[in-house]
């Protein structure tokens, strides 16, 4: 009587099949913390830059007794670092940035920059152009901006920052203002649109839910 042989067929059991699965997702899991983690780090990072701005305006009043970008050039060359003049005028008290020159750096703001860096307040190259160019970054990628105001409805003088997405702005706002933060109240105030950066306006914007399907950026602004 002829014997015939099967092939033995190999593959995998369902236990196999459950802990490759378990594995997967535990892995899934872990790069969708370290993600939460890492944007979570841009969030306080931002918020971070925004409040070192606001620590190094008010430490040059407190040590110069003036605002940075209101004086003589010559008196920021007495001080040690070469002076840039204001496009307002000096030693008058006030900053000549409208907000549409939040993010082009035009105005006083050129000098502004030139004083918070040249006295060691801030970190960066005093001597950085009077442009875009010129500004700081923020941790999420964006730049900053000071404006003589009123934005969204605040007092100026302000900090903002372009460029956020609608989660980070929605953090920001958190951290700032608290739980349950909006857009148009407190101490922090934004808008979305299609333009990045995006300049503020004076008016409080309306209302606008942080809905993180939009494409649109944000700027948020805070007084100095």
């Amino acid at each position: 009587m002829e014997h015939r042989k099967f092939a033995r067929q190999s593959g995998f059991t369902l236990v196999e099949i459950a802990i490759v699965l378990v594995i997967i997702g535990l892995l899934l899991g872990g790069v969708l913390k370290g993600q939460e983690l890492i944007e979570n780090a841009r969030i306080k990072g931002i918020v971070s830059d925004m409040k070192s701005v606001q620590a190094a305006y008010n430490g040059y009043l407190d040590r110069y007794k003036a605002i940075p970008g209101d004086e003589l050039a010559a008196t920021m060359t007495a001080r040690g670092w070469a002076g840039a003049a204001g496009a307002g005028v000096a030693g008058n008290g006030v900053l000549a940035i409208v907000v549409a020159a939040t993010f082009t750096n035009g105005g006083d703001q050129a000098a502004v920059w030139r004083g918070l860096r040249g006295s060691g307040l801030i970190g960066g190259d005093p001597n950085a152009p009077a442009t875009v160019a010129g500004l700081p970054t923020h941790g999420g990628g964006g730049v900053l901006g000071v404006t003589a105001g009123p934005a969204y409805g605040l007092a100026g003088p302000l900090v903002c920052a372009s460029g956020l997405t609608t989660k980070q702005a929605a953090g920001v706002d958190g951290l700032i203002d608290g739980a349950g933060a909006v857009n148009n109240t407190g101490s922090l105030r934004g808008a979305q649109g299609a333009a990045n950066p995006l300049n503020p306006v004076a008016a409080a914007p309306a209302v606008t839910a942080y809905n993180e399907t939009t494409a649109n950026r944000w700027t948020v602004c805070m007084s100095l």
